[in-house]
């Protein structure tokens, strides 16, 4: 009779990340045991170990599913974007919406970024996992600089602008929206911190006839 344990039509593999991904956002890496783990999805250590060889191939795996979904939610609301407007700053201006939108029906608070939770326990992985939460910031980057370099070829900003950091700005706003919302239970803070993120970019490139001038207010 076949292993339930190692039976890839169980899901057993998916099942373990599920319960390790919960584990690892409520607690960090650290803290979450193989012992729990295995109990949890009603294993056996060697079930455990037939897919995954130790705690730092679950973290890779962890990682690699995290980045494969995350690419696959902004590949599609960006492109939902670009079908809804040629223009690059309009169609980035609407992908930032969207984003914010989906955002903000969750039933509750993001639990969460993996990449962040890794980056600051860094010290308890091997070189491969270091590796590939480095690659997956540069990914990030990458990403929003495609757009905004799209829009630069049509529009010119208020100021100088380092593609580069306005990339990094754009993800460091997420990330951090995905912690105050964390910290504080409170789930609208990441998409407000997205829709004033898409506000700063749509004065930043706003065509010169349709600049606006800031006052305090009094």
């Amino acid at each position: 009779m076949e292993d339930p344990d190692r039976s890839p039509g169980t899901g057993t593999r998916e099942k373990i990340l599920d319960i390790a991904e919960r584990a690892v956002l409520a607690k960090g890496f650290g803290a979450t045991s193989i012992e729990e783990l295995v109990a949890e999805a009603n294993i056996t250590k060697n079930g455990f170990f037939y897919h995954f060889a130790n705690k730092n191939a679950l973290a890779l795996a962890l990682l690699e599913r995290y980045v494969e979904r995350d690419d696959a939610l902004l590949d599609d609301v960006f492109a939902r974007g670009r079908e809804l407007s040629d223009d690059p700053l309009q169609s980035f201006l609407i992908g930032l919406k969207l984003l914010a939108e989906m955002m903000a029906k969750l039933p509750e608070a993001f639990p969460g970024c993996l990449v962040a939770t890794f980056c600051y326990q860094e010290r308890l992985f091997d070189k491969d996992v270091r590796a590939l939460t480095h690659d997956i910031v540069l990914r990030w980057r990458a990403r929003f600089r495609e757009s905004i370099d799209a829009i630069a070829e049509r529009y010119r900003p208020v100021g100088e602008v380092d593609p580069d950091a306005l990339a990094d700005m754009i993800s460091t706003v997420i990330e951090g929206g995905l912690v105050l919302s964390r910290a504080t239970g409170n789930s609208v803070i990441l998409p407000d911190q997205i829709m004033l993120m898409r506000n700063y970019v749509k004065l930043l490139y706003l065509p010169d006839g349709e600049r606006v001038t800031w006052r305090p207010v009094e």
